[in-house]
């Protein structure tokens, strides 16, 4: 092949993209990593289980598998590969529901909007903002928060082995869902003490999963809004996918809300991906396309190390170190500055 013809390739591959997350999503959706894990299914037998038209089930399998999601055997059969077990419900499969819902594939379908106004696609197409938008759809509330553990418990780990807890009391996981990522936290660490803070709604699932992580008793959970006010003296502040959800006015004010409630030995920790380059390494590719989901989607930004110590400076904090994990996301670490 030539190395135009090498490039035409790849880069139709790149346009056709699309293609593939919404095969994963309807393969998410449909729960089809879950059904096979225990043994290979026709797509007969799971056009029965999930109610599909069983012929055009077998051409989104025999798609995947193309993929190397599954694999099909000359009985006609599909199994599950190690790149397909990914999508199970406890893995990944919740985030390529999320990822590939009709509310985000609205807002992704108005980038152009985004890009010549700077106005955010989301909120143009749905009339309202995300957040709006999930108080008022339950399911696409309960949506997001399942996608938001996906991904939590993968970075949990990665944090944890990046950085250390021990000398920390009280851990405070502000904006942090239904905690996961603080049940992860709370459990590799027994004498740590949990402070959870979402709104009302987020929260109520909480209490189910500190309990089944068996750390539901050194856990307080707080219903609140972070805009507003978080559990005081805590020694370390967590905000995992806290910022880059907002501009910088919006993060700004729920880091100076973190900073108040800190107390001078106090140590916050931004959970983010963080832009470097230019030049721009192929490692960077998960944080620019996620910058451009905070454009499409709750009108936020992914930032540079310089960007996150001006935004925290101006908070009273002083970014210390940032500290890299296995994952993209990195542990930004900040102490509060006197006056």
């Amino acid at each position: 092949m030539s190395e135009h013809a090498d490039r035409r390739r790849h880069l139709l591959g790149l346009i056709n993209g699309f293609r593939i997350s919404q095969a994963l999503y309807v393969a998410a959706v449909l729960r089809l990593s879950d059904l096979l894990a225990e043994r290979p299914r026709t797509a007969d037998d799971l056009a029965a289980v999930t109610g599909c038209d069983p012929r055009a089930l077998h051409r989104l399998l025999r798609a995947l598998a193309t993929a190397g999601v599954y694999a099909e055997a000359p009985d006609g059969s599909f199994a599950s590969t190690a790149l397909g077990a990914e999508l199970r419900a406890e893995g990944l499969g919740d985030w390529a529901a999320f990822a590939g819902a009709p509310s985000m594939w609205g807002a992704w379908g108005a980038l152009e909007h985004s890009v010549r106004t700077g106005e955010n696609a989301f909120e143009s197409v749905h009339g309202a903002t995300v957040w709006e938008y999930r108080a008022r759809n339950p399911a696409a509330g309960a949506g997001f928060d399942a996608a938001m553990a996906a991904l939590s418990r993968h970075v949990a780990d990665a944090v944890l082995e990046a950085y250390d807890f021990a000398g920390f009391g009280t851990v405070a996981d502000v904006g942090g869902g239904n905690g996961a990522l603080l049940a992860t936290v709370l459990s590799r660490h027994p004498y740590l003490r949990g402070l959870l803070l979402d709104q009302p709604h987020v929260v109520e699932a909480a209490p189910a999963v500190l309990a089944a992580a068996g750390v539901a008793d050194r856990c307080e959970v707080h219903p609140g809004d972070l805009f507003t006010a978080v559990p005081p003296g805590a020694d370390a502040y967590l905000l995992k996918s806290i910022l880059h959800d907002w501009p910088d006015e919006r993060a700004l004010a729920i880091a100076r809300t973190c900073r108040r409630a800190m107390h001078p030995g106090s140590v916050m920790l931004v959970l983010e991906r963080v832009l470097t380059g230019p030049p721009y390494p192929p490692a960077d590719l998960p944080a620019a396309f996620s910058d451009l989901n905070m454009l499409v989607g709750p009108g936020g930004q992914e930032r540079t190390r310089a960007e996150y110590e001006a935004l925290l400076g101006a908070a009273g904090l002083r970014v210390t170190r940032v500290v890299p994990t296995t994952t993209d996301v990195s542990v930004i670490e900040a102490v509060p500055v006197e006056p």
